[in-house]
């Protein structure tokens, strides 16, 4: 049985997938959710930080054992790099609500209209506020089922650099040569959902916040499952 490996969006922490981690272990299944709160610290470059940081939280997994990555929002851009990181074979990739890497040369952290929101909001230090505080109150609300799970979520958020934002991450050919799934939860992310489709990926549609995992992880897994064969 594969080993899920949920990877966060640098942007928030663990505690974004901790529920669904939860779920899949309720069906028997193994999930680690790495800590990825540290990549923005120290300069550029920023994704040998995130493959360290997940080749270390399996660092005691045989060799043989084989993976699903699943990432959320951001954490999809590393998948290629953190693919070819690993030991262990990768046999399935789901990308939630998530960024869809290129297919081959680089892929941008981010695409210039949000390069041009975030410098608007970087301090002079060149970090940047946490995540839920970009957004109007409106907006970030709706994300969370409860307070205690708002608190949680929000006092755990790093304060990256803008510079992370700015890097361009490289994608190793054939990355995706293996079974590739895409669940998306809101509308913002229509278009990497369309282009999931383009490539001929599987997609699943769960309507919700971009932090629905938080909100319906018993969903979440079900689809985690699904999609990893």
């Amino acid at each position: 049985m594969p080993l899920f490996v949920l990877l966060h969006s640098p942007s928030v922490g663990p505690a974004t997938w901790l529920p669904v981690a939860e779920r899949l272990a309720a069906t028997g299944c193994e999930a680690v959710v790495p800590s990825l709160l540290t990549v923005g610290e120290g300069g550029p470059p920023y994704w040998p930080r995130v493959v360290a940081a997940v080749a270390g939280a399996l660092a005691d997994v045989q060799p043989g054992q084989p993976l699903v990555l699943a990432a959320h929002s951001n954490a999809g851009v590393f998948l290629p790099v953190i693919r070819r990181g690993l030991e262990q074979p990768v046999t399935a990739a789901v990308f939630v609500d998530a960024a869809i890497p290129a297919a081959h040369g680089q892929t941008p952290m981010a695409p210039e209209d949000l390069l041009l929101f975030l410098r608007g909001l970087a301090g002079p230090d060149g970090r940047l506020p946490q995540w839920t505080e970009w957004w109007d109150e409106t907006d970030v609300a709706p994300m969370f089922p409860d307070p205690q799970a708002r608190e949680v979520i929000s006092t755990e958020q790093p304060r990256l650099p803008l510079a992370y934002y700015q890097e361009q991450v490289p994608v190793p050919d054939g990355w995706d040569d293996f079974t590739c799934g895409y669940v998306q939860f809101s509308e913002a992310y229509d278009a990497p959902a369309a282009e999931a489709r383009r490539r001929g990926w599987t997609v699943r549609s769960l309507p919700g916040e971009h932090l629905h995992q938080v909100v319906d992880p018993d969903a979440t897994a079900s689809l985690l499952l699904e999609l990893a064969g």
